[in-house]
């Protein structure tokens, strides 16, 4: 169990915004953070992470206090038993791929169970600059495990790779979570990747959470009920005959919904939606921070 109280003053490019946070996450969750640029997402893992001290506040770690201002504790990054995995890997340039993990190991029998839970085994005697980004990507998370953390961080991860590598180490996380029942909190941008890893979802705008909910309930509409619910962004609105086609972008494959042009005018190209449906009505619903999403109904696949 993790309890979290939070206040720090930021400098932002929108200028000072004051943070302040009030959350707990339970043993074995995975949390994303999710809001714009400046809202204060990062700062959040650094002060998990000990990187950046909180103006007050207080955090509390599987009963052990690791930050607590009014009692001058703040417990050294070294001293907290987490892992941190950056958008640029962070490996050591002149180790071997065995040698990343063997440098974070605190038990080296972990070593080999790790390399093959990453795919890494055939690797291990190679250097970064032979690898690929979701290779090297796969030492920096293994290597994060190495510690035996009670909290892996990742910070914007998994943004730079493609959508087939994205994926597989999406599923790789899954597996360390299940296996290892390691609590996660992690910074992402990609609503499908919420959508598939969090138990949870910390919504925050300007310093301030917002919503502190499943993806489900802060994202979509509460009544939204259905078979399948796809993530998906609109990549074109055409007109066509008396209806408009709708493209949207789910995952690496594109679908067209059919709307009518009062439904299509309250859409717009690049927007989140969610596609769904029940049986054969088909359901668009925006993605956004607002509550009042916009629905096309009675709509069918093409």
């Amino acid at each position: 169990m993790i309890k979290a109280h939070f206040v720090k003053r930021l400098f932002t490019s929108d200028g000072e915004i004051d943070l302040d946070l009030d959350f707990e996450i339970e043993k074995s969750q995975m949390i994303s953070i999710f809001g714009k640029s400046g809202a204060g997402k990062t700062t959040i893992l650094r002060m998990l992470a000990g990187l950046s001290m909180p103006d007050d506040g207080r955090l509390v770690v599987n009963g052990k206090t690791w930050f607590d201002a009014q009692a001058g504790i703040q417990l050294p990054t070294q001293q907290r038993r987490i892992g941190f995995v950056f958008q640029n890997y962070a490996l050591f340039p002149n180790m071997t791929v065995y040698q990343n993990l063997e440098y974070a190991a605190k038990n080296k029998k972990k070593i080999h169970e790790l390399l093959e839970l990453t795919g890494l085994w055939q690797l291990k005697h190679r250097k970064p600059d032979s690898l690929s980004g979701g290779q090297k990507q796969r030492v920096a998370l293994a290597r994060a495990l190495m510690l035996e953390p009670d909290l892996l961080l990742l910070d914007e991860a998994l943004s730079a790779l493609d959508f087939e590598t994205r994926q597989e180490l999406q599923n790789e996380i899954l597996e360390i979570n299940n296996r290892y029942k390691t609590t996660i909190v992690f910074v992402s941008h990609d609503l499908s990747e919420i959508f598939k890893l969090s138990t949870k979802t910390m919504l925050l705008d300007k310093g301030q959470l917002i919503q502190y909910d499943s993806p489900a309930a802060v994202f979509t509409n509460d009544q939204l009920s259905a078979k399948f619910q796809f993530v998906g962004e609109i990549l074109a609105i055409h007109p066509s005959d008396v209806v408009f086609v709708i493209r949207v972008l789910i995952g690496n494959n594109i679908i067209q919904v059919i709307a009518t042009e009062q439904e299509a005018t309250n859409l717009s190209i690049g927007e989140k939606v969610i596609v769904a449906s029940k049986a054969f009505n088909p359901v668009i619903e925006k993605l956004s921070l607002e509550k009042q999403p916009t629905r096309i109904k009675n709509t069918w696949f093409h």
